[in-house]
């Protein structure tokens, strides 16, 4: 079929989607528990003040930042393992 493989390539998206989102939060919680604050270590990157155009009648705003924790590599990984098996 044709759509068969895009349709795996969505859900492989959603599912990293998801293990990054949770992964982050995970991070995000656990960086005040002592025993745990290596889940939120990472690196930040992407632009720190958004580049803004001014048109005159319409103003765009473009920024983006990211920040990959292990937290989040985790979460990606266990989402690959998890759609392997699905």
């Amino acid at each position: 079929m044709k759509g068969t493989g895009s349709k795996n390539a969505w859900a492989l998206f959603l599912f990293m989607l998801t293990g990054i989102v949770l992964g982050g939060f995970i991070g995000m919680l656990a960086e005040g528990v002592p025993a745990l604050s290596w889940l939120s270590y990472g690196q930040a990157f992407g632009l720190e003040n958004p580049i803004v155009l001014n048109l005159g009648i319409l103003v765009l705003t473009f920024g983006l930042s990211v920040k990959i924790t292990i937290a989040s590599i985790i979460g990606v990984v266990l989402a690959i393992i998890i759609y392997r098996f699905l």
